[in-house]
């Protein structure tokens, strides 16, 4: 399948169903790292916001699954954390970066910087 390009709008459009699938990515792999210490690991305290509910009748691989087959790149399933593959008006790709718990799509950074190198949306004019 051919690299999707979002834009802005697109990427925030996605947000309401985005965070149904990651919440039922990230609660399988809290229990799957749960298991792995023999249930002596932590919790990281996430507490589903309203409306953060996962879908019943759908399984982690299928959600994992949605949210390849939309041309969204899940970096962290513990994190819900998120990139959506853009361009810059410049030409150059960038993504567009957020993950569960944040109100709103408000980050992006290069490819080459990754999270920790997240600056605040708009991006500028020039990079």
């Amino acid at each position: 399948m051919a690299e999707r390009y979002f834009t802005e709008d697109e990427a925030r459009a996605s947000l309401p169903r985005l965070r149904r699938l990651l919440s039922v990515v990230r609660r399988s792999a809290e229990v799957g790292a749960r298991a792995g210490t023999n249930g002596h690991a932590r919790s990281n305290g996430h507490v589903p916001a309203p409306g953060d509910e996962p879908p019943l009748e759908l399984d982690p691989q299928q959600a994992v699954a949605e949210i390849e087959q939309e041309g969204i790149v899940l970096r962290d399933p513990v994190r819900g954390l998120v990139d959506f593959p853009a361009r810059h008006p410049g030409g150059r790709i960038v993504l567009l970066c957020w993950q569960l718990g944040e109100d709103d799509l408000a980050w992006w950074h290069l490819p080459e910087d990754g999270f920790a190198g997240r600056r605040p949306l708009p991006w500028p004019l020039e990079i």
